[in-house]
């Protein structure tokens, strides 16, 4: 049995001969800067705006995309966020947690650059308010879902019994035209 050695030159050639490029999509980033900012103290949302808040409770899941714009190139990203902040903290602190954070993580986890963090604050609330506004909100749009569901089913149930009827109507006539 014949053992071969290779060195340190000859893997390197290896390594360079596959070429290739490799991307990614901005939703990747977005999530990446999504669960990132998860733990900064004073952030409380970072906000898709109105609507998008609205779907996220219908769906009822967690959109880490929701309000993190980027642009992602070659080497670099630029970051553009719409955030509310938590009443009483310093809102420059919490901008330069989350520039550290963002700037951080993106480049652990691609390698690229981020060049630009521009911040946003369209609103602040205490703690308290932010989590009161969250459910109610939540509250109305199951309540607004439920109550289309009973229309929905109440109409199911109308169109149902109509239907039989009319069923019912036509055997009948086909069986008085048969006797």
């Amino acid at each position: 049995m014949e053992t071969k050695t290779i060195n340190s030159n000859q893997i390197n050639k290896t390594e360079n001969a596959i070429t290739g490029e490799l991307t990614y999509k901005d939703k990747v980033i977005q999530k990446i800067i999504g669960y990132t900012l998860e733990d900064i103290d004073g952030l409380l949302t970072v906000d898709g705006g109105f609507f998008s808040n609205i779907a996220e409770k219908i769906v009822n899941n967690d959109n880490q995309t929701a309000g993190v714009g980027v642009e992602v190139g070659k080497e670099q990203v630029a970051v553009d966020l719409d955030i509310v902040a938590e009443y009483g903290k310093d809102i420059s602190k919490i901008y330069d947690e989350i520039k550290d954070a963002i700037s951080a993580s993106v480049k652990e986890m691609t390698h690229l650059d981020v060049i630009e963090v521009n911040v946003t604050v369209v609103d602040i609330k205490t703690a308290e308010q932010y989590e009161q506004d969250s459910i109610s909100l939540q509250d109305r749009v199951v309540e607004g879902t439920n109550v289309a569901a009973d229309k929905i089913s109440e109409s199911a149930s109308k169109a149902s019994s109509s239907f039989k009827s009319t069923a019912k109507k036509i055997s009948e006539e086909n069986e008085s035209r048969v006797n």
